[in-house]
């Protein structure tokens, strides 16, 4: 796949970064594809934000005009009735010249426009209706461990093996210790693996790119390996940026498991994890899944996933501010906390939302079939969790077989162990 292509396929993949319609314009303008080139252009201003690159894409529209408008002058001849053709050509040009020399007096007007509004008091922004949308996601608040609730020992562990690194770097490569890599999270399902891995990208400050299996998966022979390769291509374009993989037993399976469909992509995501031409440097891999026993070894040893972290169902201490966090809000009163933790031990982060959710139902039909409005009680809570069961047992019973059987080489020592100091209670 040549160059232009490959920043195509970026372009389609994300029609809304005005990095990638920069870059590809780039690339058009380096093959000689002016025309292209200043469409390119201009997409990348209309989605622009950043002043420093919105200013670096006008410079190069303007270097692209200027040149199509040398060249067309230089070819100009009188038109005469066997070149019309050659004319309807000269017209389109001169009038992608035209739209693109009235977008950048827009633009300047727009600018000048700007700048006299700040001096304005009091300050009055402008807001594009069309650009609403993306504007409200870029101020979206950062996700970090802060709003994770407990956890300790694993944020710990994160802020150790993974934080530190990205804010020590010279100390790191004072010992040759690579700053990046990559990290597998499994455990239960519900139990904020997903979050976490949010929350470490937020701790960073680096660029958080969560790859679903839609982005990757393809019917077309080998696009999906394109796909994946892409993906990877973009994060090691844009670092110190961290991956997310959700769910990577989809796509990192056993071999031995795996069909002659899905075996190349797998064999895809070992080579850009760690092969002959690739790089992980400042390029955090992180992936989560409910099954590590079901992933292929490969991608389990050192210099791939060669960091498993265990995450555990909540403490106590953490179940009592998840059900401050999924009670804020809420009409509900006096709800004691503390008794609600000590009756849900193993319930996961999702498992205590349901039951808030399965509380705030039962009152909603009391109401409505008596008419008398009441708040939430502890003792709806409590009734409920009188008829239900934590999720994760199933999970830490299966667990508990593969750590009796397949731990030799010591990767589920962390989940040994959790289930040591609660056997009795699993």
């Amino acid at each position: 796949m040549d160059k232009v292509k490959w920043l195509q396929q970026m372009v389609e993949q994300n029609p809304a970064d005005p990095q990638a319609h920069y870059w590809l314009g780039k690339e058009l303008a380096e093959n000689g594809r002016w025309l292209e080139a200043v469409q390119s252009y201009s997409t990348g201003i209309s989605l622009c934000t950043d002043d420093t690159l919105r200013l670096e894409i006008i410079h190069e529209l303007t270097k692209t005009s200027v040149h199509i408008q040398q060249t067309t002058s230089m070819e100009h001849s009188p038109v005469i009735e066997d070149e019309v053709h050659d004319n309807d050509e000269m017209i389109e040009t001169e009038e992608a010249i035209a739209a693109s020399a009235e977008e950048l007096f827009n633009i300047e007007e727009s600018e000048k426009q700007q700048k006299l509004l700040k001096n304005l008091k009091p300050r009055l922004t402008v807001i594009d209706g069309a650009g609403l949308k993306k504007t409200i996601q870029e101020v979206q608040k950062q996700v970090t461990f802060e709003d994770v609730a407990g956890l300790d020992d694993l944020k710990k562990t994160i802020n150790l093996r993974i934080i530190s690194p990205f804010y020590n770097k010279g100390l790191f490569a004072k010992f040759r210790k690579k700053v990046g890599g990559g990290v597998l999270l499994y455990g239960p399902p519900g139990c904020g693996k997903t979050f976490i891995a949010k929350a470490t990208a937020g701790e960073c400050k680096a660029n958080f790119y969560p790859v679903h299996i839609t982005d990757i998966l393809s019917r077309y022979l080998g696009e999906s390996e394109q796909n994946l390769k892409a993906a990877f291509d973009k994060a090691r374009f844009q670092k110190p940026s961290i991956m997310f993989f959700d769910e990577v037993d989809t796509i990192g399976m056993s071999r031995s498991k795996a069909s002659e469909y899905t075996r190349g992509i797998i064999d895809t995501f070992l080579t850009e994890l760690e092969g002959i031409d690739t790089s992980t440097d400042e390029v955090l891999i992180m992936a989560a899944t409910n099954t590590p026993w079901d992933i292929d070894s490969a991608l389990k040893r050192p210099g791939r996933f060669d960091r498993l972290i265990f995450v555990a169902p909540p403490d106590e201490k953490a179940r009592e501010q998840i059900f401050k966090l999924k009670l804020a809000g809420r009409y509900a009163e006096n709800i004691d906390v503390t008794t609600l933790a000590t009756q849900t031990e193993f319930f996961s982060g999702a498992d205590i939302e349901n039951v808030i959710e399965l509380a705030t139902e039962n009152v909603l039909a009391e109401i409505l079939s008596t008419g008398n409005e009441r708040p939430i009680t502890t003792n709806d809570l409590l009734h409920v969790l009188a008829e239900v069961q934590p999720s994760t047992l199933e999970w830490l019973r299966t667990a508990k077989n593969y750590v009796k059987y397949a731990n030799q080489s010591g990767l589920y020592n962390d989940v040994e162990k959790y289930l040591r100091a609660h056997a009795k209670r699993i």
